[in-house]
């Protein structure tokens, strides 16, 4: 994702014969409705006469398969994201997506629903027009997937130190799923725009991104979450 804040929307079906009202474009610097992208952390000092200092909350994480679950539901119902939408052609745009109300039936965990689970993950829509792309990037310590909703693109693997990469093109409905070592660049090299679902635990805090050179692939940078975007 590039260097841009995004605003977040909710996820609701969208009645076929009812109007739907425009939504607003995302705004800089403008997450309404949603906590840090940091999440909260648990840290009590110790106490004389008191209680052992607690450890730190370690956030729950939701495994790749359930992560390409959310998306692939998300990206399979167009009432979701299509009145949502917007093309920008001086940068990518992308929006975060308020789960607090979506029910996305099967994707459901356990008997609590995803509602229980909202500081565990995050959920974005992105859109790509011709010739717009990522540039090679990991996602810090969080697991990922994500899903083409419509459209067709094109994801380069690579490690960190080689020149070597692989390319996949994705049409929609396809899906990628990825641990928290994954390195990639996605960009759209077809001839129409695209939309994919993207989704992320735990939620970003970091993206570090990299420069091909003829030795390999070279970090040239990091991303922190209410810095960089």
């Amino acid at each position: 994702m590039s260097a841009m804040a995004p605003q977040a929307v909710a996820v609701r079906p969208v009645p076929a014969a009812a109007p739907t009202p425009a939504a607003s474009p995302a705004s800089p610097g403008q997450k309404a409705g949603l906590s840090s992208p940091f999440g909260a952390r648990s840290r009590a000092g110790a106490v004389p006469g008191g209680p052992a200092p607690r450890i730190a909350e370690v956030p729950r994480r939701l495994s790749p398969a359930r992560l390409g679950q959310i998306v692939q539901a998300i990206a399979s119902r167009p009432a979701y994201w299509q009145p949502v939408v917007r093309f920008t052609a001086d940068h990518r745009w992308y929006y975060r997506v308020d789960m607090t109300d979506c029910d996305l039936g099967d994707t459901r965990l356990g008997d609590t629903g995803l509602a229980d689970w909202a500081a565990s993950y995050e959920v974005w829509l992105l859109s790509w027009l011709p010739g717009q792309g990522t540039g090679f990037h990991d996602h810090g310590d969080a697991a990922g997937a994500f899903a083409v909703a419509d459209g067709e693109l094109l994801e380069t693997t690579a490690k960190a130190g080689s020149a070597r990469t692989r390319g996949r093109r994705l049409a929609a409905g396809a899906v990628r799923s990825f641990g928290s070592a994954h390195l990639h660049d996605v960009r759209n090299e077809g001839a129409r725009p695209a939309v994919s679902v993207h989704a992320y635990s735990p939620p970003l805090s970091a993206m570090r991104r990299y420069e091909m050179t003829r030795a390999g692939l070279v970090l040239s940078g990091t991303e922190t979450a209410e810095q960089g975007w």
